[in-house]
């Protein structure tokens, strides 16, 4: 859904009674927050209020996504370090901003969120990059976040410039000049 609440893929199609209610839409939503409170600097209380109000989220999954935004943000610094540790050539003011805050998203789950499967938070990240910014990108957030999710702990281990440096190459590229539709 774009932020006008309309669906950029026509093709996904939900029928009356079909449950919107899922992990995959609190992330996905948890990134809508987190993009537009990087890049259009409004106060937090007022976007995560905005966008539930706005959303067709309910209970666990509705506190999911407001508690990924506010984790994310409590921890931000951290998160950077530790990105910007296994890409120090792409540092997260570097990114693409659709990209920093998937990575952000992600490493926050996979950091502080022992209830968080590491397969699905990283395969959920590599599709969100996919839909909101390029395929470099998801190749890219994949190669960032399984080094992450090799080296939880913060092991002195940069990701391989192979497995980002062209696609953290194209997606910064692809930031420049423009704003993805989150």
């Amino acid at each position: 859904m774009t932020p006008d609440g309309t669906n950029p893929h026509p093709e996904h199609h939900y029928t009356h009674g079909e449950s919107r209610n899922t992990r995959r839409e609190a992330r996905e939503l948890a990134l809508r927050m987190l993009f537009q409170l990087d890049l259009g600097k409004q106060p937090t209380d007022e976007v995560i209020e905005a966008a539930l109000g706005q959303s067709r989220l309910e209970g666990a999954n509705r506190q999911y996504s407001e508690e990924l935004v506010r984790g994310t943000l409590e921890h931000q610094a951290e998160i950077d370090g530790r990105i910007t540790a296994l890409t120090p050539d792409w540092t997260p003011d570097r990114q693409a901003a659709v990209d920093r805050n998937i990575l952000r998203l992600a490493a926050y789950e996979l950091l502080y969120r022992p209830d968080a499967p590491v397969a699905a938070v990283v395969n959920e990240a590599v599709e969100l990059a996919k839909k909101y910014s390029t395929a470099d990108s998801g190749r890219f957030v994949n190669g960032v976040l399984g080094a992450l999710a090799r080296h939880p702990r913060g092991a002195d281990e940069s990701v391989d410039e192979s497995a980002t440096g062209s696609a953290a190459k194209s997606a910064a590229k692809s930031d420049e000049g423009t704003d993805a539709v989150i």
